[in-house]
């Protein structure tokens, strides 16, 4: 799944010695630096450009510049998730620099209320413009991930201070007590650091300042370039898109993604089996239509001409079974032979069946294919026994009321 990873640039603030405000929204940034990843990693591209000419990716991730973000470790207070965020900006009100209500806020992973946790702080309406003006150019971010984070395992990294010459240098210090950026001009940086330092700390810096940071620590560092540390944030489980900065479209981009990826030349075999296979489809159904039409047709041919040889009478046939019907019972009837709904049927298998103590049926009933007999007095067992006679005949009897209904059992009483 390859991997999009965009290194916002640092916030515009108020120069160190001017009055000049610089501008603080940064929605209309006009380039960024970014890598691509096909594993997350090795880096496979890199460069920059305007949003618009952003690679496309599975996932993108922006990564924060460590002086944009300040930390803040709490107590997490016990309140509900509608309200946390409230809870955060009234705990934090004094502690931030700016107004909390224009600060967001994000919990380290796997925080528990009412137990110490980590609070990362940025400006609200910065992060929120840099983000807008991506989604403007369908870059929808995933993650927004901080380049350092407090960490039990101590980190150092050296780098070019923003503005100055090479030999003005800044550190990145990461410990488990919060992060720090320090000027390395002065003594500040030197008091700040554990001493002796810690052995398991690790240490970094650019290739531009690799020789300075290592004469001014006194121990070899590791060179790793700005593209490599951000790939590497990418693996940490922070996430500072939280509360009103959440992702809300996700249904929607994957949809757009997945029709990007649809149209794309790689997918085009793929397209063309489909629609191969529809069409195959369709034609298939309609040769198979096109049989079972003949072959109703066929049969229908067979009934009317089986109709016309029995029945030469006939001349037209509109409905086969029913005219056929029709003949065969005029047929009986002419022959005196009773048909399956006349009387006789039902009455003669009754009178076969009727139990030798009860008297003769004193009233009946009769519409066709329903014969209705008076049965009062008649005890469950006859009843019973009555039925079982019948039903290998092919009559099915209902008892009720004292009246047993026998119709035929192919036919359900109306």
């Amino acid at each position: 799944m390859s991997t999009l990873v965009i290194s916002l640039p640092p916030r515009p603030r108020l120069r160190s010695r001017s009055a000049e405000p610089l501008a603080v929204e940064a929605s209309g940034t006009d380039e960024f630096d970014y890598l691509l990843s096909s594993d997350g990693f090795s880096v496979q591209a890199q460069g920059r450009c305007a949003p618009s000419l952003l690679p496309k990716a599975d996932t993108v991730v922006a990564v924060v510049c460590d002086a944009d973000i300040a930390w803040h470790r709490i107590t997490l207070p016990k309140a509900p998730a509608a309200r946390l965020r409230a809870a955060l900006t009234g705990l934090l009100e004094d502690a931030v620099l700016e107004d909390a209500e224009s600060t967001h806020f994000a919990l380290a992973p796997g925080s528990i209320a009412g137990q110490s946790a980590w609070v990362a702080a940025i400006h609200r309406p910065w992060l929120a413009g840099v983000l807008t003006g991506l989604e403007r150019h369908e870059v929808f971010v995933d993650r927004v991930v901080p380049l350092s984070w407090p960490d039990d395992r101590p980190c150092g990294h050296f780098s070019e201070a923003i503005g100055a010459t090479k030999q003005d240098l800044t550190l990145t210090w990461a410990h488990s007590d919060g992060v720090v950026v320090l000027r390395l001009q002065g003594g500040l940086a030197r008091s700040l650091l554990p001493q002796p330092l810690p052995p398991e700390a690790r240490w970094s810096s650019t290739p531009e300042v690799a020789t300075a940071a290592e004469r001014w620590l006194g121990i070899p560092v590791t060179v790793a370039s700005s593209s490599e540390r951000a790939l590497l944030a990418t693996r940490t489980l922070w996430n500072l898109r939280q509360f009103d900065l959440a992702r809300r479209n996700r249904g929607t981009r994957a949809v757009r993604d997945l029709l990007r990826r649809w149209s794309s030349p790689v997918w085009r075999p793929v397209r063309y089996g489909l629609l191969a296979l529809v069409a195959s489809q369709v034609i298939g159904l309609n040769l198979w239509a096109w049989h079972q039409s003949a072959e109703v047709a066929s049969k229908r041919k067979a009934m009317v001409s089986l109709v016309q040889s029995s029945f030469p009478q006939i001349r037209a046939v509109l409905d086969a079974p029913l005219q056929m019907q029709r003949e065969v019972d005029s047929l009986r009837a002419l022959a005196g032979k009773p048909s399956e709904v006349d009387l006789e049927p039902p009455l003669q298998a009754a009178a076969a069946a009727w139990p030798s103590g009860q008297p003769p049926v004193a009233s009946l009933s009769f519409q066709p294919g329903r014969l209705t007999l008076a049965a009062v007095g008649w005890s469950d067992a006859e009843t019973d026994r009555f039925r079982s006679q019948l039903r290998p005949t092919g009559w099915q009897v209902d008892a009720s009321q004292g009246r047993l209904v026998m119709t035929r059992a192919s036919h359900s009483p109306p």
